[in-house]
């Protein structure tokens, strides 16, 4: 199969022509966050204040993960994705700003599958069990927001053929779903 090069920030066509199984390489910016920086995020949009938030999503890639500590000579701890439906709550309104696309694990919910197909998104799902693997991509990484949070600060990384697989399409494709038609007892 060929792996599909994209560079951040995604466009609308960078993200329409993906489909569901297809291997991603990334490279560019893409940031971090999980369930406490969503709710800070969210809280902002919902009080008026997006100009506050800790970068403009739109055309961004947002991870759900919280660095394990940086060992000496490394860039970043490991990087394994976290649960995506601890988020669901809160992707609908990044991607109503315009977030292209999420990284984790697990299936999402009927509602952000929704905000996908109508703000043009996708989901990615990051090799689970290949945190070490995973942190090579990152050539480098800060905090950007929520220091406060400690790993689950948002974090903005420097990739370069970050791999993952598209989970959820434009067209409201479910990877998951399709897997489990495969092996359906007929």
């Amino acid at each position: 199969m060929t792996q599909i090069r994209l560079t951040t920030p995604l466009t609308d066509a960078d993200v329409e022509k993906l489909r569901i199984g297809q291997q991603v390489l990334i490279s560019g910016v893409i940031y971090t966050g999980r369930d406490a920086a969503h709710k800070r995020m969210v809280d902002l949009i919902q009080a008026g204040k997006e100009n506050e938030l800790p970068f403009n999503p739109k055309g961004q890639i947002i991870y759900y993960v919280g660095p394990s500590p940086t060992k000496p000579g490394k860039v970043v701890g490991s990087c394994g994705p976290t649960t995506s439906y601890r988020m669901d709550p809160y992707a609908p309104e990044l991607h109503r700003l315009g977030l292209k696309a999420s990284i984790g694990k697990g299936k999402r919910s009927p509602e952000v599958i929704d905000a996908m197909k109508k703000y043009k998104a996708v989901y990615f799902a990051a090799i689970g069990g290949a945190a070490a693997l995973i942190a090579k991509s990152i050539k480098s990484a800060k905090v950007i927001a929520y220091p406060d949070l400690g790993a689950e600060a948002v974090h903005e990384f420097a990739v370069e053929d970050f791999p993952m697989v598209v989970v959820n399409d434009t067209l409201g494709g479910d990877l998951y779903q399709e897997g489990m038609k495969i092996y359906a007892v007929k």
